[in-house]
């Protein structure tokens, strides 16, 4: 069993994604690899390298080569995972732009995933997702929430197909509050407990 880590948060000390994705991985007590977006960018793409990626072409341009072998290395990651752990702050109702890049490098049609007659289809084969979302008081799962469903639907898409999520939101709480409410959340899902009767969140 092992646990890819992914963090995004621009805030590299008191982030409640990165202190639930780390309180998290600790729980599970599985060999971690993680990958932080923010301190460790993704380099930009060009618009040439990402169609050419994106549709298996083959060039022998540097730029391309260094981007295919980026992609390939991040689709390996989660491949050799049986957990993600995504832990994702809301900027402006929607997920960092460092995780966008970085789910633009991993969705590519053939490897991570396939078209099929009944829609498209996930190849990854990953165990499970955990969606840790933090905001400033918008939330989790409502119509202005295009962080956490739209990175429940990349799972799915890729082939995750146990998700679960982990509310950091709040606005008038502090952040210990909000901290202790989604380590609430994470103790309840790992012993199995319904996680909503436990913080008290819909």
């Amino acid at each position: 069993m092992s646990i890819l880590q992914i963090n995004s948060s621009a805030r590299l000390k008191g982030s409640n994604t990165r202190i639930l994705s780390q309180y998290l991985v600790e729980s599970l007590g599985q060999p971690v690899v993680s990958r932080d977006l923010t301190q460790q960018p993704l380099p930009a793409i060009s618009a040439s390298d990402l169609i050419d990626v994106h549709g298996s072409a083959e060039h022998s341009g540097p730029s391309f080569q260094q981007q295919l072998a980026l992609s390939n290395q991040l689709i390996d990651e989660l491949r050799q995972a049986d957990t993600l752990v995504l832990g994702a702050p809301m900027y402006n109702f929607n997920i960092p732009v460092t995780l966008k890049q970085w789910i633009d490098a991993i969705c590519r049609a053939g490897v991570s995933f396939k078209y099929t007659e009944q829609g498209p289809v996930g190849l990854l084969d990953v165990q499970r997702a955990y969606i840790i979302t933090a905001t400033g008081g918008t939330p989790i799962g409502s119509e202005m929430d295009f962080c956490s469903r739209y990175l429940e639907h990349i799972c799915r898409f890729i082939g995750i197909n146990e998700i679960a999520h982990i509310d950091a939101s709040g606005f008038q709480d502090s952040a210990e509050q909000v901290v202790e409410q989604g380590k609430r959340q994470i103790d309840a899902l790992l012993s199995g407990s319904n996680p909503e009767e436990i913080s008290g969140e819909a």
